[in-house]
């Protein structure tokens, strides 16, 4: 391009004019600092107290909900512990039932009723002291009786089917409400006896009356059939006075119809057979016209 007789300095000055000025740094550019920039475009300062506030009421909201669970622990083991010894008691009156229980099944062995009677009646008192225990229980935490109920709910049905079925043989009639609260040391404010727990206990007390008759018939007591039939007969009728639900009681009082008809057939049996006290006797008299 360029001949060897041109002088090598023209030729550099030529070539340094020729490069672009925008190529050519000073030296202030080339020890400037480069800008700093935000290495999140999306974070903002005042987006940083706005996230302080929050992690302060999240904290202070933890701090509610914490102090809440820990009194809702403090109110369990309360009712835990109330409960535990609630059922401590009625499972002493349970045993105490099953005494009872067992007293009363000589009565189908055709013992004398009054040393059966006797001999179940020592049980009644312990009994009303394991029921005088769950209400000092309760006196603890008034207003809660049917928040507990359900723990010594059976073992008091059961109870009261037994002290009526003493009654019964005792008077032939029947233990009314107020009288069975008072036998089991239940008539406080507090503790009182639920009419459901009444009269499902009554129910039940229905369901030994046919076994009794039939051992009571063989025995050779003839007239017993037509008492308890009399018996069952306006217990069924006073409880159809009810408006029972499709509940438990309303099983079991569906239940007494059945123990009904079995009586019913006992006494049909026996009057047929001329067994019975008065129909032998006008047997009698009509065979000696």
């Amino acid at each position: 391009m360029y001949g060897c007789n041109q002088d090598p300095m023209r030729i550099l000055a030529l070539r340094s004019t020729s490069i672009p000025a925008l190529f050519v740094a000073s030296p202030s550019t080339l020890f400037r600092r480069p800008p700093v920039r935000n290495p999140n475009p999306s974070f903002h300062p005042h987006l940083l107290l706005s996230r302080r506030l929050m992690a302060s009421g999240s904290s202070s909201s933890f701090s509610s909900i914490e102090t809440q669970f820990r009194d809702f622990r403090v109110q369990l083991e309360g009712s835990g512990s109330i409960r535990e010894r609630i059922r401590a008691a009625a499972a002493e009156a349970e045993s105490a039932t099953r005494l009872i229980q067992a007293s009363l099944l000589l009565v189908h062995q055709s013992l004398p009723i009054p040393e059966v009677i006797e001999k179940a009646k020592v049980q009644i008192e312990a009994l009303k002291e394991h029921f005088g225990r769950i209400a000092e229980i309760l006196q603890e935490c008034p207003g809660q009786y049917y928040r507990y109920h359900g723990d010594w709910k059976s073992e008091t049905q059961t109870a009261v089917s037994l002290i009526a079925f003493l009654h019964w043989l005792e008077t032939g009639d029947l233990l009314m409400h107020a009288d069975a609260q008072r036998k089991l040391g239940m008539d406080a404010s507090e503790f009182g006896l639920d009419i459901e727990d009444y009269l499902i206990g009554i129910c039940f007390m229905s369901n030994e009356l046919p076994r009794y008759v039939v051992n009571q018939v063989t025995a050779g007591d003839y007239d017993c059939p037509r008492k308890v039939l009399k018996f069952l007969t306006e217990l069924h009728a006073s409880f159809r006075m009810l408006n029972l639900r499709n509940d438990f009681l309303r099983k079991k009082f569906d239940g007494m119809k059945y123990d009904l008809r079995r009586v019913e057939e006992v006494y049909y049996d026996v009057k047929i057979r001329g067994l019975v006290s008065g129909e032998s006797t006008q047997v009698q008299n009509t065979k000696a016209e």
